[in-house]
């Protein structure tokens, strides 16, 4: 909290600005009796302070637990319990009655109820923009595993209150921010879901020499094959046949003692690991790298761009990107197959996107079932089968869905700007830097 708030501002610690708070419960198991309540638990509420009200728990509430544990809109939900490596607990979110159900939270929360002279949204504010804070740390404690906010202290710390006139109009400007960027958060999810879908279509049925999608139900132009119906004038083939013919073209990282984390450095030739990969989007976040010395002696498990890095492990393995071309080349890690393609066969990206596709899910799934850490050796993913196009309509494929990837980077980007903004906003609005409705 700024040390120089407005002048007609007061401070006030938490615990003398709450008529109530009380911890949550879990209730009892309804298999016996009739659910009544919805718990609402760590997993219904997200960092930005947002609520899903839609996969609450049922669970069973004696009346006299009821009446003591029930949720009223306005009450403040705070994380008391839960974090996780490098998360802190303290994330909270303002209860919006909407619907006739009845709410609880489960035993990880604690409900905080204010007094009428404080609007419960501008502390809601108040409090996730304590939880954006690097002081958020030394509430924190760890016991069993478990992290716990240190609720006594928490209690303890000041809030700044401007009159209530001023909270409710910060607390709507903050809102009407926010709703902005869960609208934005919408286009982006029915964007991705139409991308997908097109991606589907356009790997199935391809695209004829008009520009539109061939129609399945035409057996003159569609085959049966071990992978379903395909354009009748597409290939069948294996990854393998997808490879440079030249030597090396399709390997996977070095083994064991070849590459250990002794031998990362601050500088030098970049290290790729399977976190760096997305479906078609390679981001290099590890920043690890090995001296040039160590990156020659493992030169036959280097990267380059316009190769293919895909995972060996995860949920699922296989999933494929391109090496993107403004990089330096690199070198993969164990747990990456790394794929040059043959120029002359395939593009790059299209490529990728058939690595990722249903088909290609599908027969990942069929080897790897049954186990609980999935992961693909070299020697099955090499066996991996595609319906290949032409190279022209792999490109024409392809561009179709770059354009829609470009569309999704811009709304992103939108996003993204946005919510530097309501972070700006919290900021400057929270400290009396810039002052609404201010009557004096």
């Amino acid at each position: 909290m700024s040390d120089a708030l407005p002048d007609n501002w007061a401070t006030s610690e938490l615990r003398d600005i709450l008529a109530s708070d009380f911890p949550g419960a879990w209730g009892d198991d309804p298999s016996s009796r009739k659910a009544n309540v919805n718990v609402l638990r760590s997993t219904n509420l997200d960092d930005e302070g947002h609520l899903d009200y839609s996969t609450g728990a049922l669970r069973f509430f004696t009346f006299r637990d009821l009446e003591r544990k029930r949720l009223s809109s306005g009450d403040i939900l705070l994380e008391a319990s839960g974090g996780g490596p490098g998360k802190p607990v303290g994330r909270v979110a303002l209860f919006r009655q909407t619907d006739d159900q009845t709410y609880a939270c489960s035993n990880f929360f604690r409900t905080l109820r204010p007094t009428k002279d404080v609007d419960c949204g501008y502390l809601a504010w108040y409090l996730q923009w304590v939880y954006s804070q690097p002081n958020i740390w030394k509430f924190q404690q760890q016991t069993t595993g478990i992290i716990n906010l240190k609720y006594k202290d928490y209690l303890r710390q000041p809030i700044a209150l401007p009159d209530l006139t001023e909270q409710r109009m910060i607390s709507k400007i903050l809102d009407t921010a926010d709703e902005v960027i869960r609208s934005t958060e919408l286009i982006i999810d029915k964007l991705e879901q139409a991308k997908q879908g097109i991606v589907h279509d356009l790997l199935t049925r391809g695209i004829s020499e008009f520009g539109d999608l061939r129609d399945p139900s035409r057996s003159d132009t569609f085959v049966g094959t071990k992978l379903g119906l395909v354009p009748r004038d597409w290939r069948i083939v294996s990854v393998t046949d997808t490879a440079s013919k030249s030597r090396g073209s399709l390997v996977i990282g070095p083994f064991g003692s070849d590459l250990v984390a002794s031998d990362y450095r601050n500088s030098g030739v970049p290290v790729i690991f399977v976190r760096d990969v997305r479906p078609d989007d390679f981001t290099w976040i590890s920043e690890v790298y090995l001296s040039v010395e160590k990156a020659t002696e493992l030169s036959e498990h280097k990267v380059r761009p316009g190769d293919l890095v895909i995972t060996k492990m995860g949920l699922p393995p296989a999933i494929a990107a391109v090496y993107p071309d403004g990089l330096p080349t690199g070198i993969v890690t164990a747990d990456i197959i790394r794929l040059r393609p043959d120029d002359d066969t395939v593009t790059s990206f299209w490529l990728s996107l058939a690595i990722n596709s249903d088909s290609t899910r599908r027969q990942i799934a069929a080897i790897t079932g049954g186990v609980t850490r999935p992961k693909i050796t070299l020697r099955d993913f090499r066996r991996i089968l595609i319906a290949l196009p032409s190279r022209g309509e792999q490109q024409a494929i392809s561009d179709l869905v770059q354009t829609l990837m470009s569309e999704l980077a811009a709304v992103r980007w939108k996003r993204d700007k946005l919510l530097l903004l309501k972070r700006g906003l919290l900021d400057d609005l929270l400290t009396g830097r810039v002052r609404v409705g201010a009557s004096g």
